[in-house]
């Protein structure tokens, strides 16, 4: 009998550390390691020897032992590590405790007979198939990867500690110390244990699929918020270009006048009157020219505003870029593409120490055009995929284009395609 329960616990715990850092390193997004499998087999180990009498510090322990491989060896954060080992754990809780109602049912018959070993170990396996069957249905509902959004995570935590503490009182009162009297107030009673735990099963999935439409609700929201600011923007960058236009129109229009005066003044020999009329036209002339010229006036104030700032704040900028004439986007959408990518990366930029650059660039190639946005940024994993993000991946996909995202070291980088042999009215 010794020598069984050392084979049942064995393969107990190699399966179980298995599954735990497997669950927890796909729901973060994390590639499992088999190291950090051992590591915690041989954590479980000697947790299991040192709370051997108490399981319910054993089961606190391997949740606490759980989280902080999450957090130390697999690289998760804080919030997202506590979430993932509470779900791993108490779902392994729970397909135990639901095998263990089955066996109280239909066990008491084997007592006592050489087939007991086997239906043993066949219970056993039944609860890892089902702990992988439901760790399968919650990474289908759930997703905690550092480039997802995930806002209000924390209150994933109540209901995950409700369930695991409700599963956690039902193994220790109900199963701690089966009895197999095969009376029908058992069979009962564990049939109800069983029904109670597919229940618990039942709302957890169901909590899960409801945070997930959350998460799209507020995501849907912000999109919303973020074009509805992108409409308000590229109103302003509109007005200000036609009003630019307006007095580059007037400024021509009295060129002829300006010029009658400076032969006066040169007529009359006023040389430093001349200079003086001539810097001011050169003032005015200044004020009236954007600073980028790509072919678009919407898009070169947008530019001037947008690089001016980031020049203020130390960002080197480089544009190369010039929109062709015959391009079918529309002003509003190529607002919200330019808007979003400089507002991520100037702010990327500025969370950068030493040198900080940003590059624009656009290629023609056939009917598509290749926007390419560069800029330095924090070295570590794939920043998440934000709201800008995602409206410029609209507008991309609006004129069968595409959108990418490219990271290397320190430097960032955003390629949008769009076919501008297409108009909007086309599409």
């Amino acid at each position: 009998m010794d020598a069984f329960l050392i084979c049942y616990d064995v393969s107990y715990f190699v399966v179980v550390s298995a599954l735990h850092i497997g669950f927890i390193s796909r729901l973060t997004g994390k590639k499992q390691k088999t190291r950090h499998v051992f590591a915690y087999f041989f954590i479980l180990c000697g947790l299991s020897w040192v709370f051997k009498n108490t399981e319910n510090l054993a089961i606190g322990a391997e949740l606490l032992a759980l989280y902080t491989m999450s957090r130390v060896a697999v690289k998760n954060r804080r919030l997202a590590s506590f979430t993932a080992a509470i779900l791993a754990v108490y779902i392994s809780q729970l397909s135990f405790g639901m095998v263990n109602s089955a066996e109280a049912i239909f066990f008491p018959s084997f007592v006592g007979k050489p087939l007991l070993y086997f239906w043993i170990f066949l219970a056993q396996a039944a609860a890892f198939v089902l702990c992988v069957l439901c760790y399968g249905a919650v990474l289908r509902l759930l997703k905690l990867q550092e480039n997802e959004w995930t806002p209000y995570m924390g209150l994933l935590l109540f209901p995950g500690l409700f369930f695991f503490l409700v599963e956690l009182y039902i193994l220790q009162t109900s199963y701690s110390h089966i009895s197999f009297v095969h009376s029908p107030l058992e069979l009962g009673r564990h049939a109800a244990l069983f029904l109670l735990q597919l229940l618990g099963l039942g709302a957890l999935l169901c909590t899960l699929y409801a945070y997930r439409h959350i998460c799209r609700g507020f995501l849907a929201q912000a999109a919303l918020s973020s074009l509805a600011w992108s409409a308000r923007a590229q109103r302003v960058y509109v007005e200000e270009a036609q009003m630019r236009d307006a007095q580059t129109r007037a400024f021509r229009h009295d060129m002829k006048n300006h010029l009658s005066i400076l032969d006066g003044l040169l007529r009359n020999g006023k040389l430093d009157e001349s200079r003086s009329y001539l810097k001011k036209l050169e003032a005015v002339s200044k004020s009236l020219s954007f600073p980028y010229r790509t072919g678009n006036p919407v898009v070169d104030v947008l530019l001037g505003e947008k690089l001016g700032l980031a020049e203020k704040n130390g960002v080197r900028a480089e544009v190369s870029l010039i929109l062709p004439k015959s391009c079918g986007a529309d002003d509003f959408d190529l607002c919200i593409i330019f808007a979003n990518a400089l507002d991520n990366a100037i702010k990327s930029c500025l969370s950068v120490k030493g040198e900080k650059f940003l590059r624009i660039v656009g290629e023609r190639q056939g009917d598509f055009y290749m926007l390419r946005f560069e800029n330095t940024c924090q070295a570590g994993s794939m920043p998440p995929m934000g709201i800008g993000l995602s409206n410029i991946r609209a507008v991309a996909e609006k004129y069968c284009g595409t959108m990418e995202i490219e990271k290397t070291d320190e430097r960032f980088c955003l390629y949008v395609l769009l076919n501008i042999s297409l108009h909007v009215k086309d599409i």
